[in-house]
């Protein structure tokens, strides 16, 4: 028993680590999320498939011949016990008993016999009563053992209890992995590593169509069909062939305020194979369909080859924006410009297209608001917001639809790529001032990193890329110069407004950058400038003067662009400083921006998939079973309790009908119930109080 226990625990503590690690998870993931060294000693243990590992299935595989010989030991004993009432007990042996009771009585031993017996088995007890000679009385004379019990089901709870790990340890055997991985040693099967059309794997990496068990993943788009599902392995995938195909008809999703999926569901038309009928079916979350013994699970949603088309948005100075066209999953090779030089090509990858992104906004509107909040904050409502539901917050959450977003990555002539995410519409941050979100990072565990391109009044980004443009252009950043220097110096200060303009050029200069890949321009740029040129003791009254004519310079160069736009003015507004604002910063990151260009979402047409869950499992009804015997076994060990009762009737020599009677009580539990219910029974049966002497005796007897 200790074995079975100390196996079962190792089982449970190898099943979390299943449920926190993913299972069959390429060796690239590992590697991204926990690094190298862990990664490396997950792959060793197996942890990456932990219900198909060798030694958890050897520990099944004990588990269920240890339970399996215990049962085989303590069942014959325990079925015997239920059919033995143990009469033979001997007379002084109930004195030992922590539960006793004796009594004189005026009735015959045999009547009393009679009485106590009947009594019994209208209390539910099963009653047998041995009749005994007595050598030490008169010949003639007999006693009367009344043995009696109750709660047998206790026994059988034990047996059901063990009964249920060896049926659930089998089911489990016959439903991992323990068949595929026996066809993959003894049938020469192998994973298949690699890409290409189903098709054309070959026949070593596919499983027969009459595999007794497997589970496994089919995706299927919508108007499609398919018939080949695909269960994976630590090292490749293994296709497993259906007797049927399933044709997606409809994809239907509805989500809740959150973003998250609430209802994902398919409208299906099952192709039998062998009969030729359409079966029409519709699979929901927990609603599986079921044909030819396999169950059809709806397990998730995916794009089937969205058709997409993007603008792509040149950042240099002299980039001209073209339009790319593809699917979801593919990928098309291009220049960085445009540009037919094969060093500087990279691949366009198509990754994801999500047409529904729900963001929390609110941190973003709390911090404008804080000093309200704070001040409207009373003791009442500070405790309500922390009681209640376990997902309440102190922060309100403010959950907002920012629209559709394409995802793609960049790969350059190594194989490096970098992962990018745009935003189709622009994003109200809060107080009137909307921007385009351009996303971006280095590999799929870190956070997307924003670079926040502000909308022009006509409602797109091509102010801010035509002001970017012109701030490249040395001509134009002239100009607006001299138009700056003209509104703010004074018409009879020539010599004034000559060192003005040449210190906003100096300044706008360095703002601007080279335009190159390294980045050195932005707020840096001036920011170095200062910490060379200013003693620190004035760098802020500098600094604000800077930004100041920075700022100026930048507002009539994009009053330039507008009007070579033929774009009305900006007006003087809180709406253009906020523009204006926004510019500067963006043109400030902009040059950390890792692309020359990057791609927006201009039209889609979404088709969506279905990933459906297939699964052959003999061992499901024996694992039902075994969870049933489990639900007795466990109810027959805890609340059933087993109790037997002993009677002694003998000549009590007071008389022809008098009666001694010594009773006795057993239980496998020490309850104060079963104390209660003795002295029922002493009182209701013998008419005296049981003896008070029962703690230490009733100790002994359980020890």
């Amino acid at each position: 028993m200790r074995f079975a226990i100390a196996l079962l625990t190792v089982i449970c503590i190898a099943s979390v680590i299943g449920t926190v690690i993913q299972q069959h998870e390429p060796v690239n993931n590992y590697v991204n999320q926990f690094g190298p060294f862990w990664a490396e000693l997950f792959l060793t243990l197996e942890l990456n498939a932990v219900y198909s590992a060798w030694w958890f299935l050897l520990i099944l595989a004990f588990l269920v011949i240890s339970t399996s010989l215990c049962l085989l030991r303590h069942t014959p004993k325990y079925l015997a016990d239920l059919r033995n009432f143990k009469e033979d007990i001997r007379v002084k042996s109930l004195q030992a008993f922590g539960h006793k009771a004796q009594a004189d009585m005026s009735e015959t031993p045999q009547a009393a016999s009679t009485r106590i017996g009947q009594g019994l088995v209208q209390r539910g007890w099963r009653v047998k009563v041995q009749e005994r000679p007595l050598p030490d009385h008169p010949e003639g004379s007999k006693g009367y053992m009344v043995a009696a019990k109750k709660g047998a089901a206790n026994k059988l709870g034990y047996i059901a209890a063990h009964t249920a790990i060896v049926l659930i340890c089998i089911g489990g055997l016959l439903d991992g992995d323990l068949i595929v991985r026996a066809q993959m040693w003894l049938g020469g099967k192998t994973p298949y590593i690699g890409g290409g059309r189903i098709s054309d794997v070959p026949e070593q990496h596919r499983l027969p169509v009459s595999n007794p068990t497997f589970r496994g993943n089919l995706l299927v788009a919508e108007g499609t069909q398919a018939s080949t599902a695909i269960l994976n392995q630590s090292d490749g995938v293994l296709l497993q062939p259906l007797p049927f195909s399933v044709e997606l008809k409809k994809f239907i999703v509805e989500y809740y305020d959150t973003g998250m999926p609430k209802l994902f569901a398919s409208e299906v038309v099952i192709h039998d194979f062998e009969s030729g009928e359409s079966i029409p079916k519709r699979i929901e979350v927990n609603h599986p369909a079921s044909h030819r013994g396999i169950e059809i699970y709806q397990s998730s949603f995916d794009d089937g080859g969205s058709k997409i088309r993007l603008q792509a948005v040149p950042f240099t100075a002299g980039g001209q924006p073209f339009t790319v066209q593809g699917e979801i999953g593919s990928s098309t090779r291009i220049g960085p410009q445009g540009g037919n030089d094969p060093q500087q090509d990279v691949t366009l990858e198509f990754t994801e297209l999500r047409l529904i992104n729900v963001e929390d906004f609110g941190t973003v509107d709390g911090a404008a608001d804080a000093a309200q909040q704070a001040a409207r904050t009373d003791l009442r409502s500070s405790i309500e917001a922390r009681l209640g539901a376990g997902h309440k917050t102190v922060t309100e959450k403010k959950l907002r639809n920012v629209g559709p977003s394409i995802g793609y990555k960049l790969r350059d002539a190594a194989g490096q790529a970098r992962e990018y995410q745009n935003y189709m519409l622009p994003v109200d941050m809060g107080e009137g001032q909307s921007v385009f979100l351009l996303g971006v990072r280095e590999s799929p565990a870190e956070p997307f990193r924003y670079l926040r391109v502000p909308v022009d009044p006509e409602g797109r980004m091509d102010g801010f890329l035509q002001l970017r443009q012109a701030l490249l252009t040395p001509a134009l950043r002239e100009e607006a110069v001299r138009r700056y220097t003209r509104q703010v110096s004074p018409t009879d200060r020539p010599d004034l407004r000559e060192a003005l303009a040449d210190s906003a050029l100096r300044i706008v200069t360095l703002f601007a950058g080279s335009g190159g890949s390294t980045p050195d321009g932005g707020l840096q740029a001036i920011g170095q400038y200062m910490e060379q040129s200013v003693p620190e003791a004035e760098r802020d009254r500098a600094g604000e003067v800077l930004l100041r004519i920075l700022s100026g310079v930048l507002y009539e160069l994009a009053q330039l662009t507008r009007e070579q736009a033929k774009l009305p003015p900006l007006e003087a507004s809180m709406e253009t400083q906020r523009f204006m604002a926004q510019s500067l910063f963006a043109f400030s990151d902009a040059q950390y921006y890792p692309a020359p260009v990057t791609f927006m979402l201009e039209d889609f047409e979404q088709v969506q998939a279905s990933v459906f869950q297939v699964a052959r499992a003999p061992g499901k009804s024996v694992v039902y079973l075994g969870c049933f015997f489990l639900i007795l076994g466990v109810f027959g060990m805890l609340y059933v309790r087993d109790k037997r009762l002993w009677i002694w009737l003998s000549p009590s020599g007071q008389g022809e009908h008098g009666t001694h009677a010594t009773m006795a009580l057993s239980c496998n539990r020490k309850l104060l119930d079963i104390d209660q219910e003795f002295a029922q029974l002493s009182e209701q049966l013998l008419g005296v109080a049981p003896s008070s002497d029962g703690g230490a005796s009733a100790a002994a007897q359980e020890v």
